[in-house]
């Protein structure tokens, strides 16, 4: 028995990839739908299917969707942020007409908000998923599967880096430039962080053996669902997504029109959607036709190793825009067994991946997976060492991406205007007992940012591995030397050499530090600084505990 399948949106950029699919599987009578009754008809001519013009804005929608007695309503039209009032009039004329349904919404206030529909869903015994895309759905199946037996999980990073001759429609180029600038949430250290969109910048590079590589690509914070979903799925402490431009002139122009939305001036940058279209076709022949994606999990095993898992795709030969199409290829097949529940949720680890790699089989797509031991910047200065000190501090000096301690200190200061002036340059903190203090640690490739916050005085610093078993922390201009050591379970930071501006510091300038870390009775980590400068005394002595305040989802 042929079950149809209704897809709107059915010739666009990724529908079309589901059409071309569903157009070669005998059970499926397929209807390719939109506003354009040409665009389906010479779709459907080429690729099979039959066209019929079905406009989400439509007063008689569910009538029409209800005429054509679909199994399953699958919506590729988008762009999601932009549905209006009513934002899931298709999904309820789904559910009206007896019909499974699935979107591409890569929105995450489309994604989650879906559930409002749960108990039509439920009463209907239907499954109603958004976000079978590449997120949420591909890349949580991808974490299920790399984080099967981790126990914290400090990092989820997900990178999707299409290539440049990938096509293209006016509403996918409407949503990404609808984003740049404008506030994006990322989930960083157990708690939601405001970022802009477009922001971020880094660069990677993805790699399967066999393939050609998605080499030196730049990639930037865009809005996704995964950084909503993922933390409470996973208990995960970061979840980060990020999205790039193969031509570094259309991802740094971009960026640098993004400047002006992330100061005020202007709200958004989607009106100027079909020219930046325009411009993007004219540069498309400078690109590629490879683009790939990576999902990176990091964090610690039941065994307690550090490690970072990455799994990676690679598309060639033009095949990147099937990608996010592959998992509602999987979904039906759920669907058609019986083994999707009913309700209407995001779509998160609903699949296996293998599932999704053995849809792609036909394509020219591959990927791999890797483990590594992840390089804790602690442990890369301290050695063997670093197993030995307390689990407390171990967990202090555990920085994947972000990490967040709360505490309290009692801060004693020297006397004199020099040890004040000082203490202003620097950040140290002002005198006092039981001060609030707040840290977070932010990992930067081999290096990790401190800020730390006692009271309203705010001290920051770098600080990454000098060699030779030396940690290097700066402050600006100012940079030392410090020998780690472990003693007794207690970290020590001797200062052995300082530099401003890159020249060395003599002996009598070099400040003194009587710095530890050690665990009190409590199981607490607590830190014991003294900062004093020769002929001068001492400038600074603050003492206090903290704990974790990043805690899981």
């Amino acid at each position: 028995m042929r079950e149809t399948v209704l897809v709107l949106g059915g010739y666009g950029v990724f529908g079309s990839r589901i059409c071309m699919a569903l157009a070669r599987d005998e059970r499926v009578d397929l209807v390719v739908a939109g506003r354009d009754r040409n665009a389906a008809s010479a779709f459907c001519a080429v690729h099979g299917g039959r066209a019929e013009v079905i406009d989400r804005e439509d007063p008689a929608l569910a009538d029409r969707v209800a005429l054509l007695s679909p199994f399953l309503v699958i919506d590729a039209a988008g762009p999601f942020q932009s549905y209006g009032a009513r934002p899931y009039r298709v999904a309820e004329a789904a559910i009206a007409a007896g019909a499974h349904y699935l979107d591409l919404s890569d929105d995450p206030a489309f994604t989650i908000g879906i559930a409002v529909l749960d108990a039509a869903a439920r009463q209907a015994d239907l499954a109603v998923l958004s976000g079978v895309s590449s997120v949420p759905a591909l890349s949580s199946a991808a974490v299920a599967e790399l984080a099967s037996d981790m126990a914290d999980i400090h990092l989820i990073d997900t990178v999707i880096a299409p290539g440049n001759r990938a096509p293209r429609g006016l509403s996918v180029v409407r949503a990404i430039v609808g984003q740049a600038g404008r506030p994006t949430r990322m989930w960083r250290g157990g708690r939601p962080e405001q970022v802009p969109g477009w922001s971020g910048l880094s660069r990677v590079s993805l790699r399967v053996p066999g393939k050609s590589p998605v080499a030196g690509r730049w990639a930037s914070f865009n809005a996704a669902p995964d950084p909503a979903l993922l933390p409470s799925h996973f208990k995960a402490r970061s979840v980060l997504f990020r999205a790039g431009l193969e031509l570094k002139i259309m991802h740094g122009g971009l960026l640098l029109l993004s400047l002006p939305v992330r100061w005020g001036w202007v709200r958004t940058l989607a009106p100027l959607a079909p020219a930046l279209k325009w411009v993007a076709e004219r540069l498309e022949p400078f690109g590629s036709d490879t683009g790939g994606m990576r999902v990176r999990v990091a964090g610690l095993t039941g065994e307690g190793a550090m490690e970072v898992r990455d799994w990676v795709l690679v598309a060639g030969a033009g095949d990147g825009p099937h990608v996010p199409a592959i998992p509602a290829r999987v979904m039906l097949g759920g669907l058609r067994a019986g083994a999707v529940s009913a309700g209407a949720r995001p779509c998160v680890a609903a699949f296996a991946l293998g599932e999704a790699e053995q849809a792609m089989a036909n394509l020219n797509i591959a990927t791999d997976r890797t483990t590594k031991a992840f390089p804790l910047v602690f442990a890369e200065v301290l050695g063997p060492a670093f197993g030995l000190l307390p689990p407390a501090l171990r967990d202090l000096h555990t920085v994947m991406d972000v990490r967040r301690w709360r505490g309290e200190a009692d801060i004693e200061t020297g006397r004199g205007r020099m040890a004040r002036l000082i203490r202003v340059l620097m950040g140290f903190p002002t005198g006092g007992k039981r001060v609030p203090v707040t840290v977070r640690m932010e990992r930067h490739e081999g290096s990790e940012v401190w800020e730390r916050r006692f009271g309203g005085r705010t001290l920051r610093s770098r600080l990454s591995p000098g060699g030779g078993g030396v940690m290097r922390e700066k402050f600006g201009p100012l940079s030392f030397d410090i020998a780690l050591g472990v003693e007794a379970g207690r970290l020590t930071y001797p200062v052995v050499a300082g530099r401003c501006c890159g020249l060395p510091l003599p002996r009598m300038l070099l400040p003194m530090s009587r710095t530890a870390e050690s665990v009190d009775a409590e199981g607490r980590a607590v830190f014991d600084v003294e900062v004093s400068l020769p002929g001068l005394g001492r400038v600074v002595h603050y003492r206090g505990w903290l704990v974790p305040d990043d805690a899981m989802a």
